[in-house]
């Protein structure tokens, strides 16, 4: 990411006053059958806020992009982390990374790397050991190059697609 855009972006836990601006990203980025539900995001964003990360354009004050997850102890992905909330735990070592996007008018800038970093920086910060999340074939090598780890066939049947599991152990 260049100097100007480095500075055109903001990156910053998402308030919550921003859910509508979510919803919109969320459902702009992903397929209807892999985005999530409006109320779903609404929902996290009140009981997990601090796992929302958003990049704020300064040009416009709209979020850009959007990085989001719950916490948890277990050890593997499972569908259920994107449907059920009460499987966050404040404490958890782990981060489920549920949903990394940006809106087509700000990609191609190194935003979304930016804003994995950040998330890694924030997780190393509060004690987390490692950040899951899953992916497409095609975004395999994007996710190894951010230093992730490919576990493989992901148990998951989300949105009907075969998903990657991908991990990224935080170093102390």
């Amino acid at each position: 990411m260049n100097q100007s855009n480095q500075k055109r972006y903001e990156i910053r836990q998402l308030r919550p006053e921003e859910g509508e601006q979510a919803i919109r990203i969320e459902h702009t980025c992903f397929p209807p059958n892999e985005a999530c539900r409006a109320e779903r995001i609404l929902e996290r964003i009140r009981k997990a806020p601090e796992l929302f990360l958003a990049a704020v354009d300064s040009e416009t004050g709209k979020c850009a992009g959007m990085i989001n997850g719950i916490a948890t102890n277990e050890k593997v992905f499972r569908d259920e982390f994107f449907t059920d909330i009460t499987l966050h735990n404040p404490e958890g070592e782990q981060v489920i990374i549920l949903s990394v996007a940006v809106l087509p008018e700000h990609r191609h800038q190194g935003l979304a790397g930016r804003m994995m970093a950040e998330y890694v920086k924030w997780a190393k910060a509060h004690g987390r050991k490692e950040l899951l999340l899953t992916c497409l074939k095609e975004k395999v090598t994007l996710y190894r190059g951010m230093g992730y780890e490919d576990l493989g066939m992901a148990n998951s049947e989300w949105g009907g697609e075969e998903w990657h599991e991908m991990r990224y152990c935080i170093k102390g």
